[in-house]
């Protein structure tokens, strides 16, 4: 089955994102959130990203037009009936995903497929709680959608081998590359990167170096594009140490304890960029 119309719950930095890159691709794009005076913030913020690039020669203004045409705004959920495939990026607990899918299963076609963007969330565990485990997947872009080449296709216990190969196709439609995972926490990347983030979070806690010297270290010594502190930053310190909890208490090793640290960052709300401080500070 061609996937043609694609329905983005959640229209935040990744839900936003990945609603830009199905419709650059041709595909028609409803965006919907809790209201849909959220979801027409989302693609306000949408229409001012692609607006930059056009004024920095990187896209011609008759592509944006064409991309934000294929973009509607959802009135409600129930608005998402006529979608092939549902994608969440919503917030990063079970709870809410599980009673969104809820909502969303019995309103679609028997041949529509449920995504999950999460990072780390149980896709056998979410597809469970719907009438389509069959048809549901694990399909993780990563930040920022519109930049990032990968794509995690994650496979419930119940995903069958037809939905798994619809949502690669659909992926490499999208100009994505994909890996398979199995469902297991963190998946892949969140699997090596949350300990790393971690360890340098251990680091710091233990006064070994500055978070710069640290950064530096990481990005020279071992060839990464950013540092772990400014990447976690980047990410969000709160949704680092949600996962790295799904880690430590899925997978039982010691290992993965949150360092301190991370913990009281986020209890003192400086979760990075998003609040205009984590590891470092932003703004004014």
């Amino acid at each position: 089955m061609a996937i043609e119309r694609m329905a983005v719950i959640g229209a935040g930095q990744m839900g936003g994102g990945i609603a830009q890159v199905a419709a650059q691709a041709g595909l028609k794009v409803l965006l919907a959130d809790a209201t849909p005076d959220l979801a027409t913030r989302g693609l306000a913020r949408l229409g001012g990203a692609l607006g930059k690039l056009v004024e920095k020669g990187k896209l011609p203004a008759a592509e944006r037009d064409a991309v934000l045409s294929r973009i509607r705004v959802a009135e409600s959920v129930e608005a998402c009936a006529e979608a092939d495939l549902v994608i969440e990026a919503v917030v990063e607990k079970e709870e809410v995903k599980r009673q969104l899918f809820q909502r969303v299963d019995p309103l679609l076609a028997p041949h529509a497929i449920l995504a999950s963007n999460t990072s780390s969330i149980s896709i056998t565990a979410l597809a469970a709680s719907t009438r389509r485990p069959e048809r549901f997947i694990g399909m993780h872009f990563m930040n920022p959608p519109p930049v990032m080449q990968l794509v995690e296709v994650i496979r419930g216990l119940q995903t069958s081998d037809e939905t798994w190969s619809e949502v690669t196709a659909l992926a490499k439609r999208l100009g994505k590359i994909t890996v398979t995972s199995k469902d297991v926490p963190g998946f892949i990347v969140n699997r090596v990167l949350i300990p790393l983030i971690n360890e340098a979070c251990f680091a710091l806690q233990e006064g070994l170096a500055t978070p710069e010297d640290i950064d530096t270290a990481v990005k020279l010594g071992l060839n990464h594009p950013m540092g772990p502190l400014t990447l976690a930053d980047f990410i969000g310190l709160d949704t680092c140490l949600y996962i790295a909890e799904v880690l430590h208490r899925e997978l039982g090793e010691d290992k993965y304890r949150p360092a301190a640290l991370l913990r009281q960052h986020v209890a003192a709300g400086w979760l990075g960029r998003k609040t205009g401080r984590g590891f470092y500070r932003y703004g004014g």
